[in-house]
């Protein structure tokens, strides 16, 4: 085993010197971001890395047979384990912290109190979630779902990407489903993670404790009418689904306004997608969130009926699927009163979802966020100091240090 030299460098340096092995793989030139989407190329090669930095530290990976790593420290066959960590893939041209900062931070909180000479008593796992986004696949915490039986194997296994290619092809196998055997060897998960807003900023805060998830979820609507020919169709005569679609964007963001919530409509679909046809169909995706969740029910409902109201004026047909849905998760409120006094840290909600949320219903559950000065996140202007990213690594390993060794 080669130890890592975690005496040489600040904290900040180390942090530093493993974050430059990964922040090349993947990034566009163009944008600045990154195109990481899960089990392809750039994907893969984080996957690499991930092992390397395990054997590094003696730390054999373990893998679910759905997509997901994970690097033990100590038995792992003992229960009650530690679970940190958190994913690689990215939103198409995403920013580099949103997941891979979770990863780096856990190897160098283990590294931490390895230099402590701290000896835990239940393991520590370091976990690499697979399609975390959900950009390739379409749903979101594909892993963390398998792992937990909340999304049934054969429905992951046919799930494809925009060239075609399964789920199941590209992880080599049918997904295994549910696994009660290691899941119940887990006694307790913390996450850490880039802040995806700014509120540590207003409060002058490198770190901050998660309390709630607000639900959410993401919604296609399939608007279809008749495609023909843009120099030659009469307007009063047409049947233009994207008509209907430009409605769906302005009455969700109006709607969302209206309830305090957050609403999204960032990818759309044009067939036959030509400048000199009206559209024969348009497939847009609704992300809705909300801090309560009959504000967000009330939020999809609304604009369903009103955008239904419109396609009949328009001479279009619109259907509304539900792709996924996550419900309120309220992080275990005793746990995060005692991290967020351990750590002298303040308690924030977030509107994003992470693997953390789907984990929470099985298991102790908690988040750390990092400081973002921009309060930018999914784009390339997402960032944190590496000083932040150091406080960070010094919280999640006093936290480990808390739970795992008892």
């Amino acid at each position: 085993m080669l130890t890592p030299d975690v005496g040489e460098g600040s904290l900040p340096n180390r942090f530093r010197t493993l974050w430059d092995e990964i922040s090349p793989v993947g990034r566009d030139a163009g944008s600045g971001g990154y195109l990481r989407y899960a089990l392809t190329g750039p994907e893969l090669e984080l996957r690499d890395w991930f092992r390397a930095q395990a054997d590094r530290r003696g730390m054999p990976v373990v893998e679910d047979g759905n997509g997901n790593l994970f690097a033990v420290w100590g038995d792992p066959a003992a229960g009650d384990a530690v679970l940190t960590g958190s994913h690689f893939d990215s939103v198409p041209h995403g920013g580099a912290y949103d997941g891979p900062l979770g990863i780096v931070s856990a190897f160098l909180a283990v590294d931490e109190l390895r230099a402590a000479g701290v000896t835990p008593t239940r393991p520590v796992l370091v976990a690499a979630f697979v399609e975390e986004e959900g950009a390739r696949f379409g749903v979101p915490c594909l892993g963390s779902r398998l792992l937990t039986g909340a999304i049934a194997p054969e429905r992951a296994a046919e799930l494809r990407d925009a060239a075609g290619v399964s789920f199941a092809e590209a992880l080599g196998d049918r997904p295994a489903g549910a696994r009660p055997d290691l899941l119940g060897r887990l006694g307790a998960f913390v996450e850490l993670h880039v802040e995806q807003g700014r509120a540590l900023v207003d409060v002058d805060a490198p770190v901050a404790v998660a309390s709630a998830i607000w639900p959410h979820g993401r919604w296609r609507f399939d608007v279809t009418g008749e495609g023909n020919h843009a120099g030659t169709t009469r307007m009063a005569d047409r049947r233009d689904p994207m008509l209907t679609y430009a409605f769906t964007v302005l009455a969700a963001n109006k709607e969302a306004r209206l309830r305090g919530a957050h609403a999204t409509v960032g990818r759309v679909a044009v067939e036959p997608n030509a400048t000199n046809a009206i559209p024969s169909r348009v497939t847009g995706w609704l992300d809705a969130r909300a801090a309560e969740p009959e504000t967000l029910t009330g939020l999809v409902d609304a604009v369903h009926a009103k955008v239904a109201e419109r396609a009949r004026r328009d001479g279009t047909e619109v259907t509304l699927t539900e792709e996924s849905a996550t419900p309120l998760v309220a992080f275990d409120g005793g746990l995060a009163r005692r991290l967020a006094t351990l750590l002298d840290a303040p308690v924030l909600p977030t509107g994003a979802g992470h693997d953390a949320g789907v984990l929470a219903a099985h298991l102790p559950t908690a988040m750390l966020f990092v400081r973002n000065p921009t309060g930018v996140s999914h784009s390339p202007a997402e960032t944190a100091a590496d000083e932040d990213c150091a406080a960070g690594v010094r919280a999640l390993a006093r936290v480990l240090t808390e739970l795992a060794c008892r």
